[in-house]
């Protein structure tokens, strides 16, 4: 089959072309495995960083991508919940153990053997993959394959924030970072609280601009106050600064809610504000971290976004260009999601 795949950690910023095509076997799907035909596959920040070692693959080479769509190609023992040519769908979250107190409360996205498609186990970035069929989901009929793909994760992992975030109608929200999570959130946000205004920060004016094309009561730069004290922020960024001038931004009582994978380096962060505790934090603000994403995230955002239905901005480019779309995605030019036509 063909692939892109990451021999080892690359700089980016040296490395254009960190993704090398490759021809690699089809691999056979084990017991309660099933073998998936990739048709299309979204490409998301965290494969950034991947590459370039702050989210480093747990084995290499690796073929990355965990926004799959595609159809079943193939059964392993003791897998029937799908059957062939049925079109399914692939997350972050690839596999957990199943027996630990967190998998037992359907929280399998704080279990200690957590793994990850397209950093623990080969992704997307292919024709074909393998996948646990507990980790499989059916996609919704209302979705094109290139619509479902971004849903998998930036979706799902909005669903996740937004829910932490625990908005009520007419609460204020704030978005910290607009990128694939960020439009999708502002969808569902649009749809679950129509009496609630959504406040964007972002650094490019395109981006403010599109937030504002989706419905944004307000879009500014990520250092601007907003017009009012918000009640939740979701901030998608990698960087302090935003965290710092989120809780300013907070009302009493506020929650801040981080969807991030990883923040930078504090010895390395640009301009970072100190925290005043008594301006910043005091008055019983609240700092929630989003954790990856559980199986029952999926199931219910994929039903929530066939239910409005949310219709991701996308870009597609071919399999053979995932590194232009890498390059794009570092450089912040974005519209909405990207995602690969593997056929």
């Amino acid at each position: 089959m063909k692939a892109m795949i990451l021999k080892g950690i690359r700089d980016l910023s040296v490395d254009k072309t960190p993704l090398e095509p490759a021809r690699l076997p089809v691999p056979a799907p084990g017991r309660g495995e099933i073998l998936i035909r990739v048709s299309r596959c979204g490409v998301c920040h965290t494969e950034l960083d991947e590459i370039e070692g702050r989210t480093p693959p747990s084995k290499l080479p690796i073929v990355l991508g965990h926004q799959i769509v595609g159809r079943v190609e193939k059964a392993g023992e003791d897998a029937g919940r799908f059957r062939p040519g049925e079109r399914v769908g692939v997350a972050w979250i690839n596999s957990a153990c199943g027996r630990c107190k967190f998998c037992l409360q359907g929280m399998e996205n704080l279990c200690d053997d957590f793994s990850a498609t397209g950093r623990d186990a080969d992704g997307g970035y292919a024709e074909y993959t393998v996948v646990r069929e507990k980790f499989a989901y059916g996609i919704p009929e209302v979705f094109s394959d290139s619509e479902a793909a971004p849903l998998l994760c930036a979706g799902a992992i909005g669903y996740r924030s937004l829910w932490l975030a625990g908005l009520k109608d007419g609460d204020s929200l704030g978005l910290t970072g607009f990128g694939a999570s960020g439009h999708l959130v502002l969808k569902m946000a649009g749809y679950r609280y129509p009496a609630s205004k959504v406040f964007v920060f972002s650094r490019t004016e395109e981006e403010r601009r599109f937030a504002r094309e989706l419905g944004a009561e307000w879009a500014g730069a990520i250092e601007e106050e907003p017009p009012e004290k918000l009640h939740a922020i979701i901030d998608t960024t990698p960087a302090w600064k935003p965290v710092v001038l989120a809780l300013r931004a907070l009302e009493k009582g506020g929650r801040l809610v981080i969807n991030a994978i990883r923040k930078e380096d504090r010895d390395k962060a640009e301009s970072f504000p100190g925290l005043d505790y008594a301006r910043d934090l005091w008055m019983e603000k609240e700092i929630k971290s989003v954790a990856n994403i559980t199986r029952r995230d999926v199931v219910e955002f994929l039903s929530l976004a066939a239910e409005i239905p949310i219709r991701p901005e996308i870009e597609e480019y071919r399999l053979e260009d995932a590194n232009k779309a890498l390059l794009e995605l570092r450089e912040r030019r974005i519209r909405g999601a990207k995602v690969l036509k593997i056929e």
